[in-house]
């Protein structure tokens, strides 16, 4: 029988997609979808507002990241029948992959090396932008934040392993 130190270790046969990439250019500019993009080591997305500032970030918020899976649950939340990612602002939308189950993890998104460090706590704004309750929707099901450990282009469709 295995302890829970052995199940806390993830099998190197986990693999999810990347579905959506969102990139801002300041913190109230409209998102918008790309197909791909650069994730800049110690910076973020180079399409992002990080990677266009293109200095250093030191936070834990370089890149954010939120499972596909999550979204029905919150648009139920809000009482809606669905909810676009670009309303949510995380930067990766991904499917098959638990994210908080790899908290600490390096995971290899397309040529990119993240990694995962702990979730991404939703703000204020989701009220104004889901409507009441969507903070609320949001808590637990907001995703993770990421810092990118290795430069490397990223696009929709690229398969999301264990680095």
């Amino acid at each position: 029988m295995k302890s829970v130190r052995d199940l806390m270790i993830p099998p190197a046969h986990l693999e999810g997609r990347l579905e959506t990439i969102i990139v801002r250019g300041a913190p109230r500019d409209p998102a918008r979808r790309v197909e791909r993009t650069v994730a800049l080591a110690g910076i973020g997305l180079a399409d992002d507002r990080l990677g266009r500032r293109g200095e250093a970030e030191l936070s834990t918020r370089q890149v954010t990241l939120i499972q596909r899976e999550h979204l029905p649950l919150i648009a139920a939340w809000v009482r809606r029948e669905a909810v676009d990612p670009l309303d949510l602002r995380r930067n990766l939308v991904v499917s098959g992959i638990n994210l908080l189950s790899l908290k600490k993890v390096p995971l290899r998104v397309g040529d990119a090396v993240l990694e995962l460090v702990g979730p991404c706590a939703p703000c204020s704004r989701m009220e104004e932008v889901l409507g009441p309750g969507g903070y609320a929707a949001m808590r637990g099901h907001g995703g993770m934040t990421a810092r990118v450990l290795q430069t490397g282009a990223i696009a929709c469709g690229d398969v999301v392993r264990l680095a």
